[in-house]
C-alpha cells in the first residue's frame, strides 16, 4: 500500500521548549487516523508542520511522495476543517463551497457540478442559496467539511473537530463524518483530545506524550492492550491494583494485591506489578452467589457510591482492605444495586493488563 504522508524525524522547536521530537509515522493512502493527546502534548503543532504553517527545525514531511517541507500551504493540496468551522459569512454555502475550487483556477463550468456533488454528500441539497448564519451548528460543520473536501485534497487536517458541538450532535456527526471520509476515499488525520472521537474516527491512533507519539495501533489494541501506564489511564477510566507476584504457572502468575486480595493475572517479567482492569469487564453478582464462571479472580465487596450515566452506571465497590474498584454496567430498573449493598465483584484473566511497577513513575508531562 502506497504511503500517503510520511514524517521524518519532525522536531520543532519554540525557544527552550520541544514542542515536538523526533516524530516518525506514515499514513497509508486511504486510510484515517487520529492523532490523540493531552492538551500541549504537541498535536496542533504536528498539524502545523503538515500544513506548512510551521516549518520544523528538524526532519522531512512528504505528501503524495513529494517532498513538501519547504512549500507554502497552498502549494500542499491539503485540506483543512477547523473546530469553528470558519465559513465566510458573507458567502453563500454554495461560495464556500466553490471557493477552493475558484482560487485554485478550476474550471469555472465544471464548479456548479462540484459544489452540488458536494452538497450531496453532506447531505445539504437545497441549501446552496443560504448564508452560514441560517445553519445550525451541525450544519456549517459539514459545509466546512464539503468545502475541505471540494479541491479533492491528497490529504484532509481536522482539527478537533466536533469539540464545539453539544454531544448528542457530536455523536451524530461522528458517524457520518466515518462515512463520508469512507465514501470518498480520502487520506485523513483527525487531531482530537477526544478518546471516543479518536477511538470511533480512526483507523489507527497515534498517541502523543509530550512532543513523542508513544503507542501506535488499532483503536482495539491502544484501548485494550496500553503499553503504559499513561496510554492505559488516558485512554479510557481504568482502576489500578498494586500487587506481588508470589508464584506463577504456565502463561499465568499468582499475586497478592496491597490490600490482600488475592489474584490471577497473565504472566509478565515483573515481581512488582500494577494490574489495570477496565470498570466494564468487572461483574457484579449478589455476595452470597457462587464465583461467577470464567472469572478467576472473585471477591466480597460493598458498593460505596452510584453515578447514573444515563444508559450505563458508574459503581464505587470498596473491597476488603480497602481497595476499591470502579464497575460500568448498564443501567438496570430494578436491580437493587444501591450504596451499601453487599455484592461480589469478579473478572476474568484476560481482563487483566499487568505493568512492570517501575512504570507508575512515568509522567503525565506536557508542553
Amino acid at each position: 500500500m502506497n504511503n500517503a504522508v510520511e514524517f521524518h524525524g519532525i522536531s520543532r522547536r519554540f525557544g527552550g521548549v520541544t514542542a515536538v521530537d523526533d516524530v516518525s509515522f506514515s499514513i497509508a493512502a486511504g486510510e484515517t487516523v487520529a492523532l490523540l493527546g493531552p492538551s500541549g502534548c504537541g498535536k496542533t503543532t504536528i498539524l502545523r508542520v503538515i500544513a506548512g504553517f510551521e516549518r520544523p527545525d528538524a526532519g522531512t514531511v512528504s505528501i503524495g511522495g513529494r517532498n513538501v517541507t519547504a512549500l507554502k500551504p497552498y502549494e500542499r493540496n491539503v485540506g483543512l476543517l477547523f473546530q469553528h468551522y470558519a465559513l465566510f459569512p458573507h458567502m453563500t454555502v454554495a461560495e464556500n463551497i466553490a471557493y477552493g475550487l475558484r482560487h485554485r483556477g478550476a474550471d469555472k463550468r465544471e464548479i456548479p457540478d462540484r459544489v452540488e456533488a458536494m452538497l450531496a454528500l453532506v447531505r445539504l441539497q437545497g441549501f446552496g442559496a443560504r448564508r452560514p448564519h441560517q445553519l445550525s451548528g451541525g450544519q456549517q460543520q459539514r459545509v466546512a467539511l464539503a468545502r475541505a473536501l471540494a479541491t479533492r485534497p491528497s490529504l484532509i487536517l481536522l482539527d478537533e473537530p466536533l469539540s464545539a458541538l453539544d454531544a448528542k450532535l457530536r455523536q451524530e456527526l461522528r458517524a457520518e463524518l466515518k462515512q463520508v471520509l469512507a465514501a470518498v476515499n480520502s487520506t485523513a488525520m483527525v487531531v482530537t483530545h477526544d478518546q471516543e472521537e479518536a477511538m470511533s474516527l480512526g483507523e489507527r491512533v497515534f498517541l502523543m506524550q509530550s512532543g513523542r507519539i508513544v503507542q501506535v495501533g488499532t483503536p482495539s489494541d491502544v484501548y485494550g492492550r496500553p503499553d503504559t501506564r499513561f496510554a492505559a489511564d488516558f485512554m479510557g477510566r481504568t482502576n489500578w491494583i498494586e500487587a506481588q507476584v508470589t508464584r506463577r504457572e504456565t502463561g499465568f502468575a499468582r499475586a497478592t494485591s496491597r490490600s490482600g486480595l488475592s489474584l490471577m493475572v497473565p504472566d509478565c517479567s515483573s515481581d512488582a506489578i500494577d494490574i489495570c482492569v477496565r470498570p466494564e469487564n468487572i461483574v457484579l453478582s449478589a455476595a452470597d452467589a457462587a464465583d461467577p464462571d470464567g472469572m478467576a479472580n472473585s471477591a466480597k465487596g460493598r458498593i460505596l457510591n452510584v453515578a447514573l450515566l444515563g444508559a450505563t452506571r458508574q459503581i464505587l465497590v470498596e473491597m476488603p482492605g480497602g481497595q476499591q474498584l470502579l464497575v460500568m454496567q448498564a443501567n438496570r430498573v430494578g436491580d437493587g444495586l444501591d450504596p451499601g449493598k453487599a455484592v461480589r465483584i469478579g473478572f476474568p484473566v484476560a481482563a487483566c493488563i499487568t505493568m512492570p511497577a517501575s512504570n507508575r513513575a512515568a509522567p503525565n508531562a506536557s508542553i
